[in-house]
């Protein structure tokens, strides 16, 4: 009898004026770090979804129990390369060839959340379900999400129970902002392109990237993207005598390298909590040195302790022998435009085997060397057999995160 009256769980799509303050008390009671140990909070400043809604298309589910809401999951859709091929200008000139991307459909969750006293009961995997549901009516060919390696909880259900197959094993790599301007190398040059010009050098040379987005233009022009930043040598290119990026290409400097700037800031701050009264009085006293004898450029650890913003590096990439340079220059730059808007950490997410990964600078303490990407294939309809079933493809150099779903 108590069986029949116990009220059922239902999944709905999340209604911002019904659920965002149940949703925020959800988020408060699931981000309890382990004892004893550094963990990352998350504010979204009252925007439960403000981590998928610029993407091209997505939603949020909540599962209720009566009048409770019990459990969470977003989900996001967009078109991404997920492989090349070899096509020909021509019918008969085989020596005119080039790659070009192969795109598909992708879907990706993100923020999964059961409430502690209601796991265990299939709600998480029921979100997950639903999810998948939505994405296969809207055409996603495929499913992927990001989790820590040492989440075993979140591997297990989605291995073990949901279908997923670890896939990619990107770093997230983390640069603290000091109290003082980085240094740029007088001998490199840095330009700010124009969204316009900086979507034709991406698409031009990095569009067979993995999880190249297809629609590049909409994330350049995006209010929250800062500016794209090409580095180049001293005496090559100036902001005066850039000749546009077809012109550019067609007789490049010997090594050049650019990077976007994303303004995480206005969506979401973070904070670190756990910290031990030792190493926040560490952390302060490097601040007060820094301030104090600044000429000294001690290596100060901002306040991280309270709500923070940062700014996310993405479409990192560049050619030539000294690329690695030019990247960090550029990310010298990222951190002095991260000091000017308040932010205090600059980040970026690259593929372990990224060839410039030696000229981005990070902190390897508030860095992760293995953030998991697990992939699930959902239909068998792939649209270009030249790739065949993407989950089973080998990693490739680089890989291209998109800003939308830090």
């Amino acid at each position: 009898m108590d069986e029949e009256l116990k009220p059922m769980l239902s999944v709905r799509e999340f209604d911002p004026d019904r659920d965002t303050e149940r949703v925020e008390a959800v988020e408060r009671i699931c981000e309890v770090g382990p004892s004893g140990k550094l963990s990352l909070f998350t504010d979204m400043l009252r925007d439960p979804i403000c981590r998928v809604r610029h993407s091209p298309a997505f939603l949020m589910l909540v599962a209720e129990i009566g009048e409770e809401v019990v459990g969470m999951i977003r989900g996001c859709i967009k078109t991404v390369t997920c492989g090349k091929r070899l096509s020909r200008n021509g019918k008969h000139n085989a020596n005119n060839t080039k790659h070009v991307p192969v795109y598909t459909k992708v879907a990706y969750i993100l923020g999964l959340r059961v409430s502690p006293n209601q796991r265990r009961m299939g709600i998480g995997l029921k979100l997950v379900h639903r999810m998948e549901a939505w994405f296969r009516d809207n055409g996603a060919e495929y499913s992927y999400m990001a989790t820590e390696n040492d989440n075993l909880a979140s591997v297990k259900l989605f291995t073990d129970k949901c279908g997923y197959s670890k896939f990619r094993t990107p770093s997230i790599l983390v640069n603290p902002v000091f109290a003082h301007r980085a240094r740029v190398s007088p001998k490199v040059t840095i330009i700010s392109l124009s969204p316009s010009d900086a979507e034709v050098l991406y698409r031009r040379r990095f569009a067979t990237t993995e999880f190249f987005p297809r629609d590049i233009d909409s994330v350049l022009k995006n209010k929250l993207s800062l500016g794209t930043f090409l580095a180049v040598p001293g005496g090559s290119y100036s902001s005066e005598t850039w000749p546009g990026p077809d012109l550019f290409l067609s007789d490049p400097p010997k090594s050049w390298a650019l990077v976007s700037v994303w303004n995480s800031k206005e969506v979401f701050t973070l904070e670190v909590r756990g910290a031990s009264r030792v190493k926040r009085t560490l952390a302060k006293t490097t601040r007060v040195v820094d301030r104090a004898l600044p000429w000294l450029r001690v290596p100060s650890i901002p306040d991280l302790f309270r709500p923070f913003g940062f700014h996310f590096m993405y479409g990192l990439g560049g050619e030539g022998p000294d690329a690695a340079k030019m990247v960090k220059a550029l990310c010298g730059f990222a951190h002095n435009l991260a000091m000017e808007k308040g932010c205090r950490v600059v980040a970026t997410e690259v593929s372990p085997n990224e060839p410039l990964r030696s000229g981005i600078p990070h902190w390897k303490m508030l860095s992760c060397d293995e953030d998991l990407w697990c992939m699930k294939r959902l239909g068998e309809d792939y649209s270009d057999g030249s790739v065949g079933d993407w989950t089973k493809s080998q990693p490739g150099m680089s890989i291209f995160v998109d800003p939308r779903e830090v």
